[in-house]
């Protein structure tokens, strides 16, 4: 079977910053993987990679059988362009919500502007998916009426409409007060279950030990180690990825005396 994404060779500068470097990488279809390193590694920069958000400088991506190349142009780039956005549903730290439209409204603007779905389908699979993610009861509020949990999830929301092929997660939490991030796992957690692809960029280690068929650690652009979630948690190959581990347990031990 051919991977749902597939990426070769894929590099990626900001001025003379080079970034990504060289990262060849697959992902199967419904395969859950978490994507951990230090602020600055590439995390999310690869992430915004896979739908274009930022432009690669070399390599090409793959997905759902759609291939782009860096430093394309042309019709036939951009309708492809166009086709990995339709297939890759994104969501972000901020949860970038249109202020002036209720939470359905956010969540069926993509359908009918992007796909010119009818209004009357689009309200329906709207109505759907804040279902799915526990906000039936909120579709006729305003994001500045909703905690950073609910706007969150309305994000989710909003992704899932546009029924992709795969979600991509960009630390989707790190904007959430403590109490909040279990509702956003909770979602994230029944879409695992659903069987949706999922790249997650995350600090939650926790979720991306439970539920993440695989993990990788990003260190200066490189894909440094990666397996099983109790591969990289409890037998660390690389010595990157033992110190940033310690790092982080010794962080969150000092975070629970306080």
């Amino acid at each position: 079977m051919q991977p749902i994404v597939d990426v070769h060779h894929l590099d990626k500068y900001f001025g003379r910053l080079h970034v990504l470097k060289d990262i060849s990488f697959s992902v199967d279809t419904a395969e859950v993987v978490c994507i951990i390193g230090r602020s600055g590694s590439g995390k999310s920069t690869f992430l915004r990679c896979l739908n274009f958000l930022e432009t690669p400088d070399h390599g090409s991506i793959s997905v759902d059988g759609v291939v782009v190349n860096a430093n394309e142009s042309g019709r036939s780039y951009h309708r492809r362009l166009h086709a990995i956005r339709l297939k890759t549903g994104m969501v972000f730290q901020a949860f970038n919500l249109f202020p002036h439209m209720t939470a359905l409204e956010n969540v069926i603007e993509g359908p009918i502007t992007v796909k010119k779905i009818n209004q009357q389908e689009a309200v329906e699979i709207g109505k759907s998916n804040l279902e799915k993610v526990g906000l039936a009861d909120k579709q006729d509020e305003y994001p500045s009426r909703l905690s950073g949990g609910q706007q969150q999830r309305v994000a989710i929301a909003r992704a899932l409409a546009m029924q992709p092929r795969i979600m991509l997660f960009d630390e989707p939490t790190s904007s959430l007060d403590p109490e909040l991030i279990a509702e956003v796992l909770d979602v994230m957690q029944q879409l695992v279950e659903d069987g949706m692809t999922m790249l997650i960029v995350t600090h939650e280690m926790g979720f991306a030990r439970n539920f993440a068929d695989r993990v990788i650690f990003i260190d200066e652009g490189h894909f440094v180690e990666e397996g099983s979630p109790n591969q990289v948690f409890s037998e660390p190959q690389d010595q990157r990825t033992q110190i940033f581990l310690n790092a982080l347990k010794r962080f969150n031990q000092a975070d629970n005396k306080s």
